[in-house]
């Protein structure tokens, strides 16, 4: 069964995501970056080349060539093709991804504004309604 990680408190989502696909990343996982809002995905493809001095988290869009998909690390897309083979779902997008149970991990993160803690607070129910166990990592 797919395993819900929720991370509260965040005061950049964006910073955040880039730490847990770092994370996940040195773990071997692949990882795909989820939201259908292209402004999200372009700030967050722009933030993992800098996000860092010293180190780069490889990363692609989906649209990229098939060869690329294949050795890069996290993957940034719009959409989650229903043959997705990635380890992670990192959802960057306010409500909960389609497919998402054809991952083994799901990340979600909320952030500290008074709008997101509602839309993460609906995510959460969602993903408990359907059954799933959640961990949550409070990074207050």
């Amino acid at each position: 069964m797919t395993q819900i990680y929720f991370y509260s408190g965040s005061n950049d989502k964006l910073q955040t995501a880039c730490r847990l696909c770092a994370k996940a990343a040195k773990q071997n996982m692949k990882i795909m970056a989820y939201s259908p809002d292209a402004t999200v995905l372009e700030q967050f493809n722009e933030l993992l080349w800098t996000f860092s001095p010293t180190s780069f988290i490889p990363h692609c869009t989906l649209q990229d060539d098939p060869q690329l998909l294949n050795v890069t690390p996290v993957i940034l897309s719009g959409q989650i093709p229903p043959d997705s083979h990635y380890d992670v779902l990192l959802n960057l997008h306010q409500k909960h991804p389609p497919l998402f149970n054809i991952f083994n991990r799901i990340i979600e993160i909320a952030g500290v504004s008074h709008k997101d803690k509602l839309v993460a607070r609906e995510r959460y129910r969602f993903y408990k309604d359907a059954g799933y166990e959640i961990q949550h990592f409070n990074l207050d």
